[in-house]
């Protein structure tokens, strides 16, 4: 499937080293004042070239709105965007166009379709996520003029550092979306040494939803953790999800765990924001793992199409961690997901309205792990 959601549906297409990417969003809603020059701010946070520590692969990522958007505003028909390819180098691949890279798709998009297309990964390459964020833009704008959400992400480890200290005005002002300015340099200089040993490192990315109203979700098969898990898994070379504590909560005391409230509001928010798959009011917390990267110059042993044994040696431009440009991609899925919910909500349960008494929504400050 190359269609994410329900009532707001985004529908991908293209290659990493094809001539364009693109995607179409349907469902979305009339009259969201949208232009293309809004989509430029998110893409260039996702894009590589922009540092030493990231692909020194540099896409122009210009928009073309080629539909549904008539006057400066969405007109509720299918809105169809695409972005030309302009700095691909197909060449790197020449090598390994018949090996199986170890820790890649090769393998599994072989057996499956008995092709593919070896140029930057083809459809596997997370060239893909550049129409999530795209698409995440539009429905930033809606929820944020329709009920304040206000979704962000940041990097919450790196390897094995981890943030000295939180501060949310820090993030967007290093290339890592790190929370602490006073690390930027530690990190600088571990990516440094990380690139020059030809190795690769994970990441974890947090992102949150404040402003979130409560009734988001559905009870079973539509669980609004479940499709975030879901959402978040789609993204290429992540490994791990976590909701609120996640695996943090087996360790926990129920008594510890679970998130008390007053008149005026709750006392902790373990869960994340989300309870029985519906949104509490709190804001949405989640936490993403994504692997090392494992387009290494380091030989590796592999086979090839012919059965035979190899060793494989991945050249050309690659992140050395791919969790450093993350941020914005599990931010617009996040995005999507509460979107496609917020219409689902408004379709059957729209008439409920506010009911009472309702737990104010405010959170804890996040915190640096200990």
């Amino acid at each position: 499937m190359n269609t994410f959601g329900h009532l707001f549906r985004v529908t991908t297409f293209g290659e990493s080293h094809g001539p364009a990417i693109g995607c179409v969003i349907d469902g979305c809603p009339p009259g969201i004042a949208i232009a293309a020059e809004e989509f430029a701010h998110d893409l260039a946070r996702r894009a590589t070239g922009k540092t030493r520590h990231t692909s020194a692969r540099h896409e122009a990522d210009e928009i073309e709105i080629l539909s549904g958007v008539y006057q400066g505003k969405t007109t509720g028909t299918p809105i169809a965007l695409l972005i030309r390819n302009t700095d691909a180098r197909s060449k790197d691949y020449d090598k390994i166009a018949e090996q199986f890279r170890p820790g890649h798709a090769d393998y599994t998009y072989w057996q499956k379709y008995g092709a593919r297309d070896p140029r930057g990964g083809g459809r596997s390459s997370a060239r893909e996520t550049t129409m999530r964020v795209a698409a995440a833009v539009v429905a930033k704008k809606w929820l944020s003029e329709k009920y304040g959400v206000q979704v962000r992400g940041h990097l919450a480890q790196i390897g094995d550092v981890l943030p000295a200290s939180f501060d949310w005005n820090a993030v967007e002002g290093n290339p890592f979306f790190w929370p602490d300015a006073s690390q930027v340099a530690e990190l600088e200089n571990y990516m440094d040494a990380l690139r020059k040993s030809g190795d690769s490192v994970g990441a974890r990315i947090t992102v949150v939803a404040d402003n979130v109203p409560p009734g988001w979700g559905e009870p079973i098969y539509g669980k609004l953790d479940g499709e975030l898990a879901a959402a978040m898994m789609s993204i290429n070379a992540v490994k791990g999800v976590e909701v609120g504590d996640g695996f943090a909560s087996v360790a926990q005391k129920g008594s510890e765990h679970r998130d008390e409230a007053t008149r005026e509001g709750f006392l902790s928010n373990h869960a994340g924001g989300i309870l029985g798959g519906i949104s509490s009011g709190q804001p949405v917390t989640v936490s993403v793992a994504f692997k090392p990267t494992s387009s290494l110059r380091l030989p590796a042993r592999g086979l090839d199409v012919h059965g035979e044994e190899v060793d494989i040696v991945t050249t050309g431009r690659h992140d050395p961690c791919v969790g450093i440009r993350a941020t914005p991609i599990c931010e617009a899925m996040l995005a999507l997901v509460l979107m496609d919910q917020a219409l689902r909500h408004r379709a059957q349960c729209g008439d409920v309205g506010e009911v009472m008494p309702r737990i104010p929504g405010k959170s804890s400050p996040i915190k640096a792990p200990k």
